[in-house]
């Protein structure tokens, strides 16, 4: 069924929208005289609950048996005998589970394997750090007032460039930024005053995070910086922020602000003035060192005038400035954002790998907050190390250690737990997760027949899907701007092994070239292709220490299985387990 479901999807992508293949409208004209039609309410009630289902099961993070329910939902609509295309309301409803199935296919199951990497967002930064706005000059003298009424301990200059940001911030589009960036900021405000603090620098070097990402910890930039204080790689590793194939500490707040914290005060150290450092941290304090020896001036505004600075960080600057007005006084531009409260958790230490699901299941709460509290996280699972510390709400730690010593260490990553529903027997949930009803009822001490509880948890002694563990061939296409450092960070391998993959003499990449990339396990023994012709063009990377990086667009790759392709937008040692010493809930 899944066949079926796929070549519908593909249909709707051919056409852009979700209508009726035609070959479907034929096998259900024909089949109008071999059976009787349900009844209509019935069968939309039907596909209505298999769809329901469907969601419900990508929610709890049940790939398989969600692809299932999506499937038999379609089938439902194209075997019941009745003429979708000439039925509206069949035809709605066949236009609506289709459009959001196929959205699914491209989004919610890619970032659910647990071996595949957690989609990250763009970062907001990209979207205006090249862009010019025209001045509004009733705007100054507001602006003026109200930067003499509110305390900082930033300069704060008000001046054209200044003010065109703060006319673009109150378009509509501008509002949206800035009062997504106040809103999520509630979620990490005491943390980083706090690791501000510490530091022993200013407070209002928070609206530097807000200008970068607004606050979203899984921001990547287009030359592959990560995190709400978007450190490329090479910078965070300096400040000890470490990488893996499993965890990206760029992603993790409170970790990062202690390393941008550090990054700023050392840049200050440098330059001796708070605008050339900020500017230093997003293109690189060599660029801005060469900027002052070029001209004389170890001033940031004679810098902008004197056009010696990239484009991006010329605006960046004024961005600051602008959003640190605006948040210190919103409701003076007209902006409301109610903060968000920050998310306490508690901290253990599995000890070993172990699947969000797993834990998600152990503890009753759904994936997705397992995500939200720990967004270092790249994948489904968390890393096989004894000191990797895994965030879980309030008040579930001591229930998670109890319960997961069910299960043997070694199975943390492909065993299931399973809340029993009205109707579950052990044949149904063998078929559900791909195992035999005998194996579920000796990891659970059942006999072959036992009634099922509801309310009641099973292990489920599911094993890892092959498909799952295999080297995943995607090939990226290059667009303008992409750098092979920020192509490898998306990807989460090294510059080095794309070239080797790829046969590249230099580090040299151009738009249009076609890169080859083995997102799990490396590549395999055989050679990597034939070897492509290098373009002279070359981007620039970007964000903390390194250049700037140039206008790109979104980037597409194609994940090519072992016998089919599908194409998809890229926007991919203790046995025991203990909560950590002392460890109160904490917020992320």
């Amino acid at each position: 069924m899944l066949a079926l479901a796929a070549a519908v999807f593909a249909a709707v992508a051919a056409k852009g929208g979700a209508q009726v293949p035609a070959a479907a409208t034929a096998t259900t004209s024909q089949k109008q005289g071999d059976k009787a039609q349900p009844d209509k309410a019935k069968l939309i009630a039907a596909a209505e609950e298999k769809f329901n289902s469907g969601e419900q099961n990508i929610k709890a993070g049940h790939l398989e048996a969600a692809r299932r329910d999506f499937d038999q939902a379609v089938d439902l609509l194209l075997e019941s005998g009745y003429d979708l295309n000439s039925d509206p309301q069949l035809n709605e409803l066949f236009k609506r589970i289709v459009d959001k199935v196929y959205d699914y296919e491209l989004q919610a199951f890619r970032a659910g394997d647990a071996f595949q990497e957690t989609p990250a967002v763009p970062a907001a930064i990209d979207e205006v750090a090249e862009m010019t706005f025209p001045v509004d000059p009733r705007l100054k003298d507001r602006a003026e007032a109200a930067a003499k009424n509110i305390s900082h301990d930033l300069p704060l200059t008000v001046n054209d460039e200044v003010l065109s940001f703060l006319n673009f911030f109150q378009t509509p589009r501008g509002k949206a930024i800035v009062e997504t960036g106040l809103r999520r900021s509630g979620r990490y405000r005491e943390m980083i005053a706090r690791v501000l603090h510490e530091e022993g620098v200013p407070q209002d070097l928070i609206y530097l995070a807000q200008a970068e990402c607004a606050f979203q910890p899984l921001a990547l930039s287009r030359a592959g910086a990560r995190g709400i204080w978007q450190f490329v790689p090479w910078r965070g590793n300096e400040y000890g922020l470490k990488r893996s194939w499993w965890v990206d500490e760029r992603q993790d707040p409170q970790k990062a602000t202690r390393a941008a914290a550090q990054h700023l005060r050392d840049l200050y150290g440098l330059f001796g003035d708070w605008y050339l450092a900020m500017a230093a941290y997003n293109c690189g304090p060599g660029n801005v060192q060469k900027g002052i020896e070029r001209t004389g001036y170890a001033d940031f505004w004679e810098l902008y005038r004197r056009n010696v600075l990239p484009r991006e960080t010329k605006n960046y600057v004024p961005i600051i400035v602008a959003l640190t007005l605006i948040a210190k006084d919103a409701a003076h531009y007209g902006i409301q954002a109610d903060p968000e409260t920050p998310v306490p958790y508690d901290v253990v230490k599995p000890g070993r790998a172990i699947d969000l699901r797993l834990v998600a299941e152990t503890i009753d709460v759904d994936v997705e907050t397992l995500r939200t509290l720990n967004p270092s996280l790249l994948r489904m699972a968390t890393p096989d190390d004894p000191s990797f510390e895994l965030h879980l709400p309030p008040s579930t730690a001591a229930r998670f250690s109890a319960e997961i010593a069910d299960i043997p260490p070694e199975k943390w990553v492909s065993w299931r737990r399973h809340r029993v529903e009205a109707g579950d027997t052990l044949t149904s949930l063998a078929k559900k997760y791909h195992v035999t009803a005998p194996a579920i009822a000796a990891a659970n001490s059942l006999s072959a027949h036992d009634v099922l509880s509801p309310g009641d948890k099973l292990i489920i002694p599911a094993s890892l899907q092959v498909s799952e563990t295999k080297s995943r061939l995607v090939r990226y296409r290059v667009r303008k701007g992409d750098t092979l450092d920020g192509i490898a960070d998306q990807f989460s391998v090294t510059s080095e092994q794309l070239r080797k993959w790829n046969a590249l003499k230099t580090r040299r990449v151009g738009r249009g070239m076609v890169l080859r990339v083995y997102t799990i396990g490396g590549a395999p023994e055989t050679a990597p292709g034939r070897k492509r012709s290098t373009p002279k063009s070359a981007g620039k990377t970007g964000r903390p220490g390194s250049k700037t990086s140039a206008k790109t667009t979104a980037s597409s790759a194609t994940t090519a299985g072992k016998k089919s392709t599908s194409v998809a937008t890229a926007s991919s040692a203790n046995q025991g387990v203990s909560q950590a010493a002392g460890q109160s809930p904490k917020t992320p």
